[in-house]
């Protein structure tokens, strides 16, 4: 018999992790992340840029989910960084640069807070947020295509996370 969320046996449980949403704007992603968040155990999601996370179409994707994963909105994402950096937090990027490791090999040394950074959708992490990265991952592609949806990727990217810890 298949199981619903009310009947199936998983137990809550809450991960030392922020996800930082640098300028993603997209409002079905913005949901999805919501969602995602909530079934990892998120501790908070925080989105920075010029972004209204919230509105009609977003919650049509995250299925109200937004009313039990912590957020905020920040325009400054150096400023976001920089304050998590001072907190202890191990900041990860997920994007492909020339030096980023694949998260399949990906180890994390300690279970200190976590943050798990993206990259706008177009776009992906500049070049100066990246810099602030203690390190940088990406997800091996085997297609033609060199990106996947930033949602498809976080959610690939909490799975390795959430195993580790």
């Amino acid at each position: 018999m298949q199981l619903t969320h009310y009947t199936s046996q998983f137990k809550k449980k809450q991960h030392p992790i922020t996800i930082v949403c640098d300028n993603i704007n997209n409002a079905p992603n913005i949901g999805s992340i919501f969602r995602i968040a909530d079934a990892f155990g998120v501790e908070e999601l925080i989105f920075c840029g010029d972004t209204n996370p919230i509105g009609k179409r977003m919650t049509k994707t995250s299925r109200y989910t937004e009313k039990y994963v912590k957020y905020r909105v920040e325009s400054s994402i150096n400023e976001v960084i920089e304050h998590l950096k001072k907190e202890h937090h191990f900041i990860i990027g997920l994007e492909i640069t020339d030096n980023s490791t694949p998260l399949n090999e990906f180890r994390l040394t300690s279970k200190e807070k976590i943050v798990l950074l993206l990259g706008d959708e177009n776009f992906g992490i500049s070049d100066t947020v990246l810099h602030e990265c203690d390190t940088v991952v990406h997800i091996n592609m085997f297609g033609n295509n060199s990106s996947m949806n930033v949602v498809q990727a976080t959610s690939i990217a909490l799975y390795e996370i959430t195993n580790q810890l």
